[in-house]
């Protein structure tokens, strides 16, 4: 058969179309490969771990399914970023306190199965006082998908080394509610602290201190390539993150030295 240039160009046209195809159909594909992520003390050797999900003192009362060990994995690019974070507040007198990093899809699907059970309520006066379990979902407290299964997502707080505590933020990790939100009683943009309570429906509020304890975090996440969350003060994602449509699904544990 004799190829013109015609057929030469459709061809092309179908494998290019193909190709496209394959991608958008994988793009979402969960994966169990753990090859470029690390364990995140061995790239920020001074963070500390309080990996919440590891123990029961979380918003369920109990561990959650897919953390094994209580380490922290992420994407080495996202590690090799928080270190330049850690830098920065070491020079500052802090150390960075983990919550949480890497979340295997198992884990997702734990808190889904949670907050379907409306009458699983054995840590509502911890964690959310002021809700019904009914609109966890509706108000995007829980979800069926999380940034952070994609590896580049961190939960954490700050660690004062004069003091040897936690810095005070004004409220827990995981409060389900707006007194986490970075704009609660004050501009996170420009730092300023306005002390305005509206958005609590109980009254609560944050002193200027705890405000601005908030921001030096903040802001040197942001410094470092990080972006934020509206609602969680501790939730910061790598900007340009390696896997922004990859949902991984191997266990939390301390990875293999071949990895």
């Amino acid at each position: 058969m004799k190829f013109t240039r015609q057929w030469f160009l459709t061809i092309c046209l179908i494998i290019s179309l193909c190709g496209c195809n394959s991608k958008d159909k994988g793009a979402d594909s969960p994966t169990e490969d753990s090859s470029q992520f690390v364990t995140l003390t061995d790239v920020v050797p001074d963070a500390i771990l309080e990996i919440r999900y590891f123990s029961t003192y979380n918003f369920t009362g109990q561990r959650i399914d897919g953390y094994l060990e209580p380490t922290a994995l992420i994407t080495r690019q996202a590690a090799d970023s928080l270190l330049e974070v850690s830098k920065e507040l070491l020079a500052q007198g802090y150390r960075l306190k983990i919550y949480d990093a890497y979340r295997p899809q198992k884990a997702v699907d734990n808190f889904v199965r949670w907050a379907e059970n409306f009458n699983d309520t054995l840590m509502k006066p911890y964690f959310y006082p002021d809700l019904t379990k009914d609109v966890l979902f509706p108000q995007g407290y829980i979800a069926e998908k999380s940034g952070h299964t994609r590896g580049s997502t961190v939960d954490l707080t700050l660690f004062d080394m004069a003091t040897e505590k936690e810095v005070d933020m004004g409220g827990t990790f995981d409060w389900f509610g707006p007194e986490s939100h970075p704009d609660f009683c004050g501009n996170p943009d420009t730092g300023e602290y306005t002390g305005d309570t509206k958005k609590s429906p109980q009254g609560r509020t944050i002193t200027a201190e705890q405000f601005a304890n908030r921001m030096i975090l903040r802001k040197a996440m942001l410094s470092h390539g990080f972006k934020p969350v509206d609602t969680e003060w501790w939730h910061f994602t790598l900007n340009n993150e390696p896997y922004p449509e990859t949902y991984f699904t191997f266990p939390v544990r301390q990875l293999k030295i071949d990895n």
